[in-house]
């Protein structure tokens, strides 16, 4: 495999020293990349030469000057805000490179059928990271129900609380016109798993969704689901707080515990390796999980009604800048 040309947008991005590491561990450069801040020393531990700019007509023009002098970049790596994704990935296709983009791939269903159109004119691909389908713990889980009766269907809880401070709020990541919301922001990559392992959506309920933690209920194929997200520490089962701990996360199936704490951490350099070698996870594979978060994101949630997350019925928090 002959060494790969990157560009990179969203250089100071909280992802984006994962992605500098898998451009380096699988043996390729980075040319070039772009972010309005520059707090991006994190570079000097992978491409200290590669070149730099905090204004994106620069960026473009230099990508371009690549191109016309026969030196193009092979790869446009996005770990930009979620809402800017889609632009993002067109100006890679344009530019002549393949895309790899972090998740959310795009914030509608639609945008996908757009980026389609793209890559058949311009004859490039899109991928995006879906390091869950990489992990052994959920491809173990998802051969068990390949190879279970085809009848069987699965009683399934997912529980995912990662504190956050009140810069979120702040930042794009609290606007939901820029992140899409909790659901969005933390929990795409939970709903391509469920949707890889179980199969198609049947029924989506919400039954709640405020400004830190959204619940609800999603039926496949194979599973009943209930599940919990939250950004607020406060709704860490009390004895985890009073450890000190932060976040907490847990998927029962059946009632059993499925361990998956272990075996992150090579997951972006495995995710390159694949779509260096012709095998990523392009648009369509991207679409259920994008469908979920969308539908999820336009309904009414209907409260504590049916078959709800236990965690659901914890006491509503104020917003901390409208209080």
């Amino acid at each position: 495999m002959s060494n790969k040309r990157f560009a990179l947008i969203g250089a100071a991005g909280y992802i984006a020293s994962r992605h500098l590491k898998a451009i380096k561990d699988t043996g390729n450069t980075l040319v070039a990349a772009l972010d309005k801040f520059d707090s991006v020393g994190i570079m000097d531990s992978f491409f200290p030469d590669a070149d730099f700019f905090v204004e994106f007509e620069r960026f473009d023009r230099y990508v371009d000057k690549l191109r016309r002098d026969k030196t193009p970049v092979d790869y446009v790596s996005v770990c930009t805000p979620n809402y800017l994704h889609d632009a993002h990935i067109r100006f890679g296709l344009r530019s002549g490179a393949d895309v790899i983009c972090e998740k959310p791939l795009v914030l509608n269903p639609w945008n996908i059928d757009g980026l389609r159109e793209y890559e058949k004119e311009t004859g490039k691909k899109v991928y995006n990271i879906l390091q869950l389908r990489l992990h052994p713990a959920i491809i173990a889980l998802r051969e068990e129900v390949a190879n279970a009766p085809k009848d069987k269907i699965y009683e399934f809880d997912l529980t995912y609380i990662t504190s956050r401070g009140h810069w979120y709020y702040t930042s794009w990541k609290g606007d939901v016109s820029k992140s899409g919301g909790i659901a969005t922001n933390i929990g795409v990559h939970f709903y391509d798993m469920l949707s890889w392992i179980f199969g198609e959506v049947k029924r989506n309920i919400v039954h709640v969704h405020t400004h830190d933690r959204a619940a609800g209920y999603l039926e496949f194929d194979r599973a009943r689901v209930r599940w919990f997200l939250s950004i607020n520490s406060d709704t860490i089962p009390a004895e985890l707080q009073a450890a000190g701990k932060r976040t907490y996360r847990s998927m029962k199936i059946e009632g059993r515990e499925i361990e998956f704490s272990d075996g992150f951490t090579d997951l972006h350099t495995r995710s390159y390796e694949q779509i260096l070698s012709g095998d990523g996870f392009g648009l369509m594979e991207a679409l259920p999980s994008i469908q979920i978060v969308h539908d999820i994101r336009h309904q009414a949630p209907i409260g504590l009604q049916g078959d709800y997350h236990p965690f659901a019925a914890q006491e509503q928090a104020p917003h901390p800048f409208h209080s």
